[in-house]
């Protein structure tokens, strides 16, 4: 690979944000009466937002009549516990000092509403980092779609095939595929135990942030 960008996902790529929507989770399980789930049940299914969240603690599908109330109450209760946990995985700090020393622009390209994901890149700083921020709500299209992993690397002024994307779950490996991007899937981030991430297709694989510094020399 020639790699010239990087581009990430958010949530159990970037960020460890699954505590936070586990938080939020178990507070709505609690109004309504039903009983809380350990945080380390939550944790594969964080990356799935409202979807795999209400799945997990109400057995609510999207077809359900009452899930866009339901979803809408999680995502407020969501924002109240924002930030109250959420931080870099270790060693994504040393990776984007990397990044930046070797002068490599780096971007965010997730499924996240731009609500939240600005609120999020704020609070950790990266508004001046970032060479790009495309969220879920950013363009008429969202990943698996590769209409905003084009832009991203449209905004970051290299060609696909020299952008590397990293994503913990198989829409991203999709989308990359899609948009002609290398993608390396990151095993650390939010997969659910019936998920193979080897079946993905991606071009390598990840256990910690620290081996992409290898995959870029």
């Amino acid at each position: 690979m020639n790699i010239k960008a990087v581009l990430f996902d958010l949530d159990g790529t970037l960020l460890d944000t699954a505590n936070d929507l586990g938080l939020a989770l178990n507070h709505l399980l609690q109004e309504e009466q039903l009983p809380v789930i350990p945080l380390e049940i939550i944790r594969p299914a964080a990356g799935s937002g409202c979807k795999g969240l209400l799945k997990l603690g109400m057995n609510m599908d999207p077809d359900h009549p009452q899930y866009p109330e339901f979803s809408q109450r999680l995502l407020d209760l969501y924002q109240q516990h924002l930030v109250q946990t959420t931080n870099f995985f270790p060693g994504i700090e040393n990776l984007l000092a990397f990044l930046e020393k070797k002068m490599i622009p780096w971007g965010i390209v997730t499924n996240k509403p731009a609500k939240y994901t600005d609120q999020l890149v704020s609070h950790l700083g990266l508004n001046e980092r970032a060479g790009c921020v495309i969220s879920g709500d950013t363009l008429a299209q969202r990943k698996p779609h590769p209409l905003p992993i084009l832009h991203a690397c449209q905004l970051l002024q290299h060609s696909p095939e020299n952008c590397l994307y990293i994503g913990d779950s198989e829409i991203d490996i999709q989308a990359c595929k899609a948009a002609g991007t290398p993608s390396l899937a990151a095993l650390y981030g939010y997969i659910p135990a019936n998920d193979n991430p080897l079946n993905w297709g991606a071009d390598g694989y990840i256990q910690h942030p620290d081996e992409l510094m290898q995959w870029i020399k």
